[in-house]
């Protein structure tokens, strides 16, 4: 059965059981800032499930677009090396919201595995939390399992917190037997950890709220959520023991090999670049562009790590925007946001693997250099690491990943205090004009009077020029003037400082920016005419034009901001 079928026919199953359809969220969850993803099934219910909102029906069902590569679950690094890592993945889930519970959850799963996929019921196992003896007599008793294809497992394998305290519940897992040629045993037993035995399916029976002391009280609407990985299953179905071997990786794979001119459709790197252009493809689509933070920043290590594997291959060009025609003609008719976006996504992709391409042969050099000057310790420097971070664009994970590959290890710990050590020259560096830090201004205190006015008569208390204490300034010389009161604001908060002309008589002083130093505003400029002397009274008066147009534009920022996150 091919991936898009069984997709097909979980929806329908469960719709047909009266659940709403729901279609995938975005990758960037919209109000949950402990998320950097969306890497659960339930994800876009979590409100539901803490009571936070009311659902619009009570059982719902979806395929759940995730990544999982940053933040507290990643697996990016994993990605190549193993049968079942991927950074982006399908999640197929049925939800109830205080409507039916375990019964019904149990009996659903098991229809929906032995009568609409066929799978026989031997080839299946089953856990449970083992405290819970509700679940062991359902899936006993009135599914009539096989006692000896079940498990009881502790709490660490079979109990679902959503964190230290809320919603929590336990858990009823099924797996499918691989059969005996496969190393490893049953879900619970000492060599479980084989692949032999591979969960397909996690139903988790939210029933108790979790209070800071620890302690559990029964919800007064237990809940339902499950997860189902549309890879794994789509593997048992199709008879394939890797994820890799699935109809939608193999013509990804496959399109690879082409483009590097390949008949070995094994190689890893093969398989990191198939993985690796799902999840930035629909990242693009999901409004994830590559940058030096947050969201951003994974974009561009996993387009990075793509890269990489492609030049181990031999691809001399830019290739991966290349992928993104064959990624729609798998995906697009299921996500249609894909084939919409497709030269968007191109484009950012073509431009950042042409950036990352211009030092990546540069980096690889210092990189192979080190590993043959360190070859008996089987450490990279940490300084090494740093450099082809801050120098040649190359992540950390990136440079791990290449140390594995020769069996060798990276200097974290030297990484970190090199790292420490450009912060510091950063911050240093970053500091507002250093000839007028806090401890060159001394205890001078301006008061803040802009809020109603934008022109004042004020004292000058004190004058600064290059950077040190002066009596006066004469005309050509630029300077920081502090006053007692002024209606010039400080740059802060977001917003740049004002601009405009301090002036008495002939003197004139034109102000081109404000900045705070400790409790005093400095007015920095230089002196157009005449002389200014400490104590002089002058009227100051703010670039009123300048000002508005500074106000709009921070007011602006925060109305597309508000705009934009509720979106």
């Amino acid at each position: 059965m091919k991936t898009a079928e069984i997709r097909r026919q979980f929806l329908q199953f469960f719709t047909e059981r009266e659940h709403a359809l729901v279609p995938s969220s975005s990758l960037v969850p919209s109000d949950d800032p402990t998320l950097l993803f969306t890497n659960a099934g339930m994800v876009p219910f979590k409100n539901i499930f803490l009571g936070m909102v009311t659902p619009e029906q009570p059982r719902a069902v979806s395929c759940q677009r995730c990544v999982r590569a940053g933040g507290k679950h990643n697996d990016l690094e994993n990605v190549g090396y193993t049968a079942r890592h991927h950074t982006f993945f399908e999640m197929l889930g049925n939800f109830s919201f205080g409507d039916y519970f375990k019964r019904e959850a149990i009996a659903f799963a098991w229809e929906f595995l032995t009568q609409v996929l066929n799978l026989p019921a031997e080839k299946l196992w089953v856990t449970v939390y083992e405290q819970d003896q509700e679940a062991e007599r359902i899936w006993l008793e009135e599914m009539k399992i096989d006692p000896r294809r079940f498990s009881r497992c502790n709490e660490q394998d079979n109990f679902w917190s959503m964190g230290d305290m809320g919603p929590c519940g336990p858990c009823s897992e099924i797996f499918y037997d691989h059969g005996p040629e496969v190393a490893g045993g049953p879900p619970g037993s000492a060599t479980a950890d084989g692949d032999r035995y591979v969960e397909i399916w996690n139903l988790v029976f939210m029933q108790f709220n979790r209070n800071a002391q620890g302690q559990l009280t029964d919800l007064p609407k237990p809940s339902v959520d499950t997860g189902m990985g549309l890879e794994r299953i789509a593997a048992v179905m199709q008879g394939v023991h890797s994820n890799y071997d699935i109809d939608i990786f193999q013509q990804l794979i496959q399109a690879v090999a082409r483009i590097v001119g390949t008949d070995d459709l094994t190689n890893d790197s093969l398989k990191v670049i198939a993985d690796h252009i799902r999840a930035c493809s629909f990242l693009i689509s999901d409004g994830v562009i590559p940058s030096n933070e947050g969201r951003g920043y994974v974009l561009r290590r996993i387009i990075r790590r793509a890269v990489r594997h492609g030049h181990k291959l031999g691809i001399e060009r830019p290739f991966f925007a290349d992928l993104v025609a064959p990624l729609i003609e798998q995906m697009g008719e299921a996500y249609p946001q894909l084939s919409a976006a497709q030269t968007y996504i191109e484009q950012t992709l073509a431009q950042e693997e042409t950036q990352f391409a211009t030092t990546l042969d540069q980096g690889l050099r210092i990189l192979e250099q080190d590993i043959h000057s360190v070859k008996d310790s089987k450490m990279i420097h940490g300084d090494i690491v740093f450099k082809l971070y801050d120098t040649y664009g190359f992540p950390v994970d990136l440079t791990r990943d290449i140390a594995r590959e020769r069996g060798m290890l990276i200097d974290i710990a030297g990484f970190e205090e090199a790292m420490q050590r450009q912060r510091q020259r950063s911050q240093a560096a970053s500091q507002f004009d250093t000839e007028y830090q806090a401890e060159t201004v001394g205890d001078h205190v301006t008061e803040f009077t802009g809020y109603d006015t934008c022109e004042q008569d004020v004292q000058v208390v004190a004058l600064y020029c290059n950077g040190a204490s002066v009596t006066q300034l004469t005309a050509g010389e630029q300077g920081a003037v502090v006053l007692a009161h002024t209606p010039f604001y400080a740059q802060s908060g977001g917003q740049v400082g004002d601009q405009g002309i301090l002036s008495y008589d002939q003197v004139v002083f034109e102000v081109s920016d404000t900045q705070k130093s400790a409790a005093a505003h400095m007015h920095v400029g230089q002196l157009r005419q005449g002389q200014l002397v400490v104590g002089d009274r002058v009227t100051a008066k703010v670039n009123e034009q300048v000002r508005q147009a500074t106000m709009l534009n921070h007011s602006a920022t925060h109305w597309l901001h508000a705009a934009l996150r509720q979106i």
